[in-house]
């Protein structure tokens, strides 16, 4: 558990998310007063963002605002009331297959949101801005495993491009306005109150109503599974280290994860690849039946397989995840069940 000595006025966007609702709650665990802004959009099912909520409100250093993050007016006077110390920028429009429906919903949150953001923290003085980008930056790159020092500029879906975006946009603040930015390139996050257009949640919820799951690229796809609470001990930990400027940062040679403002990027991710048969077997396992599969094709904007070079994280904040993927599916299917009375 982290400690830090006095307690912080923290804004988390995307309070009624899956990370964010996990991030929020440890964060009140430890003291701090969080403010809460969410937008409950019904991208997916929005009892459950409501659900999350519930187990937030009420607390007595918990504070709910319902805001679109493309509200420029709401969000300036948001910061202009609230005196933040510190933002975890959590909420965006997420998913790679749906930002090939609906392209402008990623303009809308993921770009013009987060400037909105960045100007909040420009203007209201906030000490540091902490926020959610993805492993789905690294696109078309298939040197194993992802480096932070390794080049981006390949992406292969919308959202991704809107990821980037957003560190590109992070660094000018740092460089214009001191602005100190953390960038947290989260990889397949998973666990109790995850997403339900997630594969483990659609999985589980197919298995248990007896229905085939889609299996994509025949099963031949790796991904690097990382629990809930990993992320959120990450996330924590890096919001307490400020970034500083890399003293030994090159414009001869420059390297993209870190730069001379004080701006930085870091993986957080198992740095364990799981094969998503293997992913398969261990949720077969725990549920106690067999599913039915339908192998299909890779879809569009997908890639095959990601991993985590994670030695920044675990250097600067001292910390990687290592939850294993049964355990954290055990826990998942705990919740499942619980949760909707199977």
């Amino acid at each position: 558990m982290t400690t830090h000595p006095t307690p912080q006025r923290i804004l988390v966007t995307g309070c009624a998310g899956f990370i964010g609702f996990h991030l929020t709650r440890r964060l009140l665990d430890r003291g701090d007063q969080v403010v809460g802004l969410d937008n409950l959009n019904d991208y997916y099912d929005v009892n459950l963002k409501h659900a999350r909520l519930e187990q937030l409100t009420g607390h007595e250093n918990f504070s709910f605002h319902k805001i679109d993050l493309a509200d420029r007016a709401a969000i300036e006077q948001l910061f202009a009331a609230q005196k933040f110390e510190r933002v975890v920028h959590l909420a965006a429009q997420a998913g790679v297959r749906y930002s090939l429906i609906n392209p402008q919903a990623y303009i809308d949150s993921n770009i013009v949101g987060f400037v909105n953001i960045l100007e909040g923290c420009r203007h209201h003085a906030v000490a540091h801005l902490t926020y959610a980008s993805s492993s789905s930056v690294y696109g078309s790159n298939t040197k194993m495993p992802f480096s932070v020092h390794d080049n981006v500029d390949h992406p292969v879906s919308l959202y991704a491009a809107s990821k980037k975006a957003n560190e590109l946009m992070a660094h000018t603040y740092s460089h214009l306005f001191g602005l100190p930015t953390t960038g947290l390139r989260f990889f397949t996050v998973y666990g109790p109150w995850g997403r339900p257009d997630m594969a483990l949640f659609l999985f589980t919820k197919a298995i248990l109503e007896g229905r085939p799951i889609d299996v994509f690229n025949h099963g031949a796809m790796q991904r690097d599974f990382t629990y809930v609470d990993d992320i959120v001990e990450g996330v924590i930990r890096v919001s307490d280290k400020v970034a500083s400027p890399n003293p030994d940062w090159s414009s001869m040679a420059p390297d993209p994860g870190t730069s001379a403002t004080p701006y930085r990027i870091y993986n957080i991710g198992n740095s364990n690849p799981v094969a998503l048969m293997d992913m398969i077997g261990a949720l077969e396992d725990c549920l106690g039946q067999k599913a039915a599969k339908n192998m299909l094709p890779m879809q569009p904007g997908d890639v095959p397989a990601t991993f985590a070079d994670v030695d920044d994280l675990s250097r600067d904040v001292g910390f990687k995840p290592a939850t294993s993927i049964e355990d954290g599916i055990a826990h998942f299917v705990a919740w499942y069940r619980d949760y909707y009375r199977v």
